[in-house]
């Protein structure tokens, strides 16, 4: 079952991603894509993790000029159009490389910690006309109930001094410090950048480039084939996003102008446990069986799914069912489950072989050969 450190505690290793897609692919698919009507200055910061390229990759298609910001650690990618790369690290305050330069978009991806908002408002002041901050839903004070709005109180930062905490802090106690830390970033996102914010809180997001291997454990499993292990009665509800729908919604926020808060969740229907495992059964084929085990076995067993919450009786049943409706009316837009699925084991065949025998997240063949022994035994 999913806790809130399955939830959080692969962020970093979304973020700090160095597999990088095919931006030849990229740019087939984004073709046919319409310019904007207004050519935009947008200024990224991050850029080279998981969603950012995508972000990247839309903008160009749309028109607009791009800058980047961040390390310039990771191999250079070949944009399908010019990119200004600007190198520094909001780690240690070295935001040199913006001391010059208008924009009228800043979007920020990586920010976990509220210093780096401190900062970037700083030296970016007076030359940056919208705000665009990537926050998350675990920013919520209570998970527990479904259609949490962005209007439900937030979790409150208990520690001594929020703009003091490093990366390092964050991973030592991220149970109770990232969703905190986030509500923090959000509130200076305000301080520094005034009205003209947004703030965009995803759950779940999935797709190709995903290196958590959260969702990618259903389809990857699911192709293997045999009797596969479905968590509960398979009516629990799941909430996934597609990478490339968040950053390219980004996107278009940032040409409309829109602010606000917005929980970017998906898909635009209830999707279950069952809808999601054989809709990835739909797109690998084979001679794959589904065998429900009751949540409180697996509970009593520790057995580690990911994606999947409880709808019931878990302090985040809610993190499965929360409302989109206000990002939906703002244009957030999805593509279709087997579109996902098919596009992330594109990907994922075409890492190396070494990484795709590695399980991330979830739990190996062994494993769930023993829960359902385990569970067959008690029937």
């Amino acid at each position: 079952m999913a806790t809130r450190r399955d939830l959080l505690k692969f962020g970093s290793l979304a973020a700090a991603s160095s597999v990088l897609p095919s931006f030849a692919f990229a740019q087939s698919l984004l073709a046919n894509v319409p310019r904007a009507e207004k050519p935009l200055r947008i200024l990224v910061l991050g850029g080279t993790g998981f969603t950012g390229p995508f972000q990247i990759a839309y903008a160009l298609a749309r028109g607009h000029h791009v800058t980047t910001f961040n390390r310039g650690q990771r191999p250079a990618i070949e944009w399908p159009g010019p990119v200004e790369q600007r190198t520094g690290d909001r780690n240690t305050g070295d935001l040199s490389a913006l001391a010059d330069g208008e924009w009228d978009v800043c979007i920020d991806n990586p920010t976990t910690l509220p210093f780096w908002v401190r900062d970037a408002g700083e030296a970016l002041k007076g030359r940056v006309g919208h705000y665009l901050f990537i926050s998350t839903i675990s920013v919520y004070a209570d998970g527990s109930n479904p259609g949490i709005t962005e209007d439900a109180a937030l979790a409150e930062y208990r520690g001594t001094d929020a703009m003091a905490e490093t990366m390092e802090s964050v991973r030592a106690d991220m149970g109770n410090l990232y969703g905190p830390l986030k509500a923090r970033s959000e509130a200076e996102a305000h301080k520094q950048f005034g009205e003209k914010v947004t703030i965009v809180r995803p759950g779940y997001i999935v797709g190709p480039r995903d290196e958590t291997d959260r969702f990618t454990y259903w389809p990857r499993r699911i192709a293997q084939g045999g009797e596969v292990l479905v968590p509960g009665d398979g009516k629990d509800p799941v909430q996934i996003i597609d990478g490339r729908d968040l950053g390219e919604w980004m996107i278009r926020l940032a040409e409309n102008g829109t602010t606000g808060v917005f929980n970017a969740c998906g898909p635009d229907y209830p999707l279950s446990t069952d809808a999601m495992v054989h809709g990835c059964h739909a797109v690998t084929g084979g001679p794959a069986t589904f065998t429900h085990v009751p949540t409180e076995f697996l509970q009593q067993h520790n057995a580690g799914l990911p994606i999947w919450v409880p709808r019931e009786g878990s302090p985040f049943s809610g993190y499965g069912a929360v409302s989109n409706a206000r990002a939906i009316e703002a244009g957030l837009t999805f593509r279709p489950l087997a579109t996902t699925v098919a596009d992330l084991l594109a990907w994922y065949r075409g890492l190396p072989a070494d990484r795709q025998e590695e399980v991330r997240v979830g739990i190996t063949r062994e494993r769930e050969a023993e829960l359902l022994g385990l569970w067959k035994q008690r029937g």
